[in-house]
């Protein structure tokens, strides 16, 4: 009989990510703000039904496994507004590292380092699979910005050059999902919900 299981501390610790609030509200559940948790199961949603679009081939199953760790870490560091200034993406990063160590260390050796190592490649986007994997993090709030007539984007006064920029790996590792981004963009800006 199992009377021990090595990974029971890290699968009680994945309960914290739906704690973390992000700046998405939804306006179909009494506009609360979405969680980390509900994120993560979106984006690897998105990915999923949107590989088609892949500019190069990508293993799917290792850009679903990115998608559903990569936001792991702010049980500890929290979630950072996209479009907050340089220096506090740097102290973010910092944060993030560390809390990468903590949380896969809750795992077995191997099973830990390989969770970290993946968690890694998704967070430098050098390999086709992490810039798909990333492409797909950001996109998803274009999808849900617009359904929500600009949502944070308005709240917060972004432009049309900060969601570019954002989505810029779209343009290579994606490019038909660019040009689409570009339009719902023109959309947005012609709305009011962005600014030019």
């Amino acid at each position: 009989m199992l009377t021990a299981l090595p990974q029971a501390d890290f699968i009680r610790e994945l309960d914290q990510l739906k704690a973390i609030r992000r700046q998405i509200r939804l306006p179909g559940d009494d506009n609360r703000q979405e969680n980390s948790a509900e994120h993560s199961w979106h984006v690897a949603l998105a990915a999923t039904v949107l590989a088609e679009y892949a500019e190069h081939p990508v293993n799917i199953t290792r850009v679903i496994q990115m998608i559903l760790i990569h936001d792991l870490v702010e049980i500890d560091a929290g979630d950072l507004f996209a479009f907050n200034d340089a220096a506090d993406h740097a102290e973010q990063e910092l944060k993030e590292l560390a809390a990468a160590k903590r949380i896969f260390g809750l795992l077995p050796g191997e099973q830990g380092q390989n969770l970290l190592t993946l968690w890694l490649e998704f967070e430098a986007a050098e390999t086709h699979d992490a810039c798909f994997a990333k492409c797909m993090d950001r996109v998803l709030p274009v999808f849900q910005n617009m359904q929500y007539e600009g949502g944070s984007w308005a709240r917060h006064g972004i432009t049309r050059v900060q969601i570019l920029n954002r989505n810029a790996l779209l343009e290579r590792h994606a490019p038909k999902l660019w040009q689409y981004v570009n339009g719902q963009l023109d959309l947005a800006v012609e709305n009011g919900w962005l600014k030019g």
